[in-house]
């Protein structure tokens, strides 16, 4: 299972992410993830983006827990066609998507953090015969569509991304530090730091999205 760079049951009692940026799905409904990515992605209140957690009951934004879980079997099914949902974003974007097993039960963690190509817009539904795209954008904890004027400020904002987004196109991985990195994953408690020392420091840069693939091509 692939694990992310913080700890699960940190994140379902919001310790480590506003409540904001958790979407909880009780089960696999592809056009409400979809908006849901794309309005995560556009992160219109520069909040980090957020995470999907899909096998998980919510009740008034906040997941009921003991959770309830997927078939296992559906895990990989799932995973394809978030992949697939990912190009259905213009311009497309793809999220760390995580595998995890809580209590027995398995759930699929994806984390949407704000893209660099920002706006985003989806389509409005996934049937064959709809071809219309909007934007979308998180108001508390509800993914929506963008009205005129949030559209107008959403693509004002993409045009000063935040600093803390933005790609230093001058710098390289040698100038990252694999102590600090393994330091701050040890504070979270993240699982990932486990697995850090069995793997490239590559692969585990691209773990914690901190380079873009595209500028090492």
């Amino acid at each position: 299972m692939l694990n992310l760079p913080i700890n699960i049951n940190d994140l379902l009692t919001g310790c480590t992410a506003e409540w904001e940026r958790l979407e909880f799905k009780e089960g696999w409904n592809p056009e409400a993830v979809l908006h849901t990515m794309c309005s995560f992605a556009n992160d219109f209140h520069n909040l980090g983006g957020g995470y999907i957690l899909i096998g998980i009951e919510e009740e008034n934004g906040r997941p009921i827990l003991p959770v309830k879980g997927i078939p296992v079997e559906k895990i990989d099914v799932i995973q394809k066609e978030i992949v697939e949902l990912g190009y259905k974003i213009i311009p497309y974007y793809h999220p760390i998507v995580a595998p995890c097993e809580i209590e027995g039960k398995h759930i699929i963690v994806l984390w949407v953090s704000g893209g660099q190509a920002r706006p985003y817009k989806a389509p409005v539904s996934l049937s064959k015969k709809e071809k219309q795209y909007a934007y979308y954008i998180r108001k508390g904890s509800v993914t929506l569509k963008a009205q005129q004027q949030d559209e107008i400020e959403l693509i004002n904002l993409s045009a000063k991304i935040p600093f803390d987004d933005r790609i230093h196109h001058t710098a390289t991985l040698e100038d990252l530090d694999l102590g600090l990195i393994r330091s701050y994953l040890k504070q979270v408690r993240s699982d990932l730091f486990q697995d850090a020392s069995m793997m490239s420091f590559l692969e585990l840069c691209r773990r914690m999205k901190l380079f873009d693939p595209k500028m090492l091509v």
